[in-house]
């Protein structure tokens, strides 16, 4: 008899469902049936595009551009984020270097696919974003991962680091500012990791940043622009976070050349390139003043001290003080054990489900990022539904013994 785990393959049967996503389904369920949700749980800003980037994309729509594109994109925006690279992070990516993909998330399935090989290790530190361990998983490798908790502000030593590479290392994967911890490697803390890497010629190193306009220190820093892992960097970036363009899904990456044709040569084969006036008005983001996106990252941050400022006030609540996205990471292990009367907290995940059920706040429970102490809220909502999304919580909270 044909059961329905005889036709799927086994390697989506061990896919995990992004528990973000689930969680806004929940939401939009909860929502449907009448209840006041207010959904903390997309890493999605809550403002519009600019709007000379949609001007720039209606314009070339205007002019023809309807078309395919180069797999890995148009000169103009390719030429566009080679100097971005040069100007922003004294990195030396030439266009044909580089690869414009359909969001950043493509970027980094497009390179576990190209250098992983069954059995191969990818170092990534955590708490990580939730897709990297189930892409390295889908491309056949065995995720290794490298954790710092709360009280280290989720910065991995570089003892830790040097201690998870193996001979079968491919790469080390992190992000900077951090999904989901919103913490920011500084300079000095990313030459300690490239010191531990120059040891190792054979170890690549992905840097993911996607978040490098949101960052509240105003000092972004790039791993690659270190001498010691200069040649061995791939650097993925991309519109969504920082131009608020997530319905774009537009992302690229700067790589060595041979791994970028790579990369260009999967999504040959599965996508081929990006929308064509996506990447017309991608390249306008790109040469143009930054005062939007600079609006958009200070409002972050007063949101960000809102949120900080109210976690203070509910007993238990840890939070460490997050530099860059727009997420809090905070510890609730002091109401693991702990009841309503009807419902006890064993986990995060019942902490969530908790606060989902009692008061209609949606989060995301840390054990999908590799913590499971913990819990992302995104405070990418507005003043109102933070402060009162916040209330509720407090509220919530206190029932519990």
């Amino acid at each position: 008899m044909t059961t329905t785990n005889n036709i799927l393959s086994d390697r989506v049967m061990g896919l995990a469902e992004s528990e973000t996503l689930k969680m806004a389904r929940m939401g939009r369920e909860l929502k449907a049936l009448g209840h006041d949700v207010i959904s903390l749980s997309l890493g999605e800003p809550d403002f519009d595009t600019p709007d000379h980037i949609k001007d720039a994309a209606y314009q070339a729509l205007q002019d023809g551009y309807t078309k395919y594109t180069p797999v890995s994109g148009l000169p103009e925006l390719t030429k566009a984020i080679s100097e971005k690279f040069k100007r922003d992070n004294n990195l030396e990516y030439k266009p044909d270097q580089i690869v414009v993909s359909n969001g950043a998330k493509q970027s980094i399935y497009n390179l576990c696919q190209a250098m992983l090989n069954d059995g191969d290790e990818a170092v990534v530190f955590a708490p990580y974003w939730v897709s990297y361990w189930e892409i390295i998983k889908l491309s056949g490798g065995t995720p290794v991962p490298v954790y710092a908790g709360v009280e280290k502000d989720f910065k991995p030593t570089p003892e830790q680091l040097e201690a998870a590479i193996t001979e079968r290392t491919k790469f080390v994967l992190f992000s900077s500012p951090c999904n989901p911890t919103g913490t920011v490697f500084d300079r000095h803390e990313l030459e300690a990791y490239a010191d531990v890497l120059a040891k190792y010629p054979d170890v690549y190193v992905i840097s993911d940043e996607i978040y490098e306009y949101i960052n509240f220190t105003h000092q972004h820093v790039s791993i690659g622009s270190f001498p010691q892992v200069k040649d061995r960097t791939i650097t993925v970036n991309g519109f969504a976070k920082g131009f608020a363009m997530t319905g774009w899904r537009l992302g690229y990456m700067g790589a060595p050349k041979f791994i970028a044709d790579a990369c260009s040569k999967i999504q040959g084969q599965v996508t081929s390139g990006a929308s064509s006036f996506g990447q017309k008005a991608g390249a306008i983001a790109l040469t143009t003043d930054l005062a939007s996106t600079e609006a958009m990252r200070e409002a972050f941050r007063e949101r960000r001290d809102i949120v900080l400022s109210m976690l203070e006030e509910i007993p238990g609540i840890k939070a460490n003080h997050p530099d860059g996205a727009f997420y809090v990471f905070p510890d609730v292990t002091s109401f693991f054990g702990k009841t309503d009367g009807n419902v006890t907290i064993h986990n995060a995940d019942d902490f969530c489900d908790y606060v989902m059920s009692s008061c209609y706040v949606g989060l995301v429970s840390g054990s999908a990022f590799g913590d499971p102490n913990c819990f992302r809220l995104s405070y990418a909502a507005s003043e109102e539904q933070l402060r009162e999304a916040l209330r509720r919580i407090k509220e919530v909270l206190g029932r519990l013994r």
